[in-house]
């Protein structure tokens, strides 16, 4: 079974499905998390599904309204079959009924027409059930078109950057085995601009060169001037 590293943004999307199924009749039941791509929402949201048995779907750019529904419909395990309005029926009687939260990722996708949006809006007040929405830094501001739509969002969850606690969580799943000092972490950390992903890519790289090198244990001074990945393309040399 793979590991999850108990990072902070796992923490904020666990309190966010808490204090949803928590609230108070009359609140609003959808919340949005949004960040810079990279800095694990994805990762933290698909976690926390797992746990409290939440249906996930990551959007495609592709997808129009059949699409999403038959894909939710799928996560339910349920046959999708029947026009748009009797899939939607079949998604709002299905949340209702079982009470687990609906999370959809990358919703940027969803910005691009009304035609998604008030879909989605459909699926919660046919539902009444908890939605959380995941995407990139500027999902507030595209929601912000839809007003009966944005009003509904309880929670606004910004993503949180890498912290060095974070990096030292990852770093036992990236590079097993290896002590990996605080101030090589705090390196690795400086050079990822918050982002989850670039850190697991350097762990994972400081692992392959430690089973290289021989190294227990592999500091900022160990690790010198090799390459730390930081998403830019490499500098050629004239």
């Amino acid at each position: 079974m793979s590991q999850t590293a108990q990072i902070h943004n796992l923490d904020l999307v666990r309190t966010a499905a808490e204090r949803l199924t928590g609230r108070t009749a009359g609140l609003p039941g959808m919340a949005a998390m949004f960040g810079p791509a990279g800095w694990g929402k994805t990762m933290a949201a698909s976690a926390i599904a797992n746990e409290n048995r939440s249906y996930f779907v990551q959007m495609r750019s592709a997808w129009g309204r059949r699409a999403l529904l038959e894909k939710i419909l799928f996560e339910m395990s349920i046959k999708a079959t029947g026009t748009i309005p009797q899939l939607l029926d079949h998604v709002c009687e299905q949340l209702a009924t079982s009470g687990r939260m609906l999370m959809i990722d990358e919703f940027d996708h969803c910005t691009r027409n009304d035609a998604m949006i008030e879909l989605v809006r459909d699926i919660y007040e046919g539902s009444q059930a908890t939605i959380l929405l995941i995407g990139e830094e500027l999902l507030p501001k595209k929601l912000k078109r839809w007003e009966r739509f944005h009003s509904r969002i309880l929670s606004w969850i910004p993503a949180q950057p890498i912290s060095v606690d974070d990096a030292a969580k990852l770093a036992p799943i990236y590079c097993p085995d290896v002590h990996v000092a605080t101030d090589l972490l705090e390196h690795l950390v400086q050079m990822s601009s918050g982002s989850v992903r670039r850190v697991s890519v350097n762990l994972a790289n400081v692992y392959d060169a430690a089973a290289v090198e021989g190294w227990e244990t592999v500091t900022r001074a160990t690790w010198g001037d090799r390459q730390i990945y930081t998403g830019e393309a490499p500098r050629r040399s004239l």
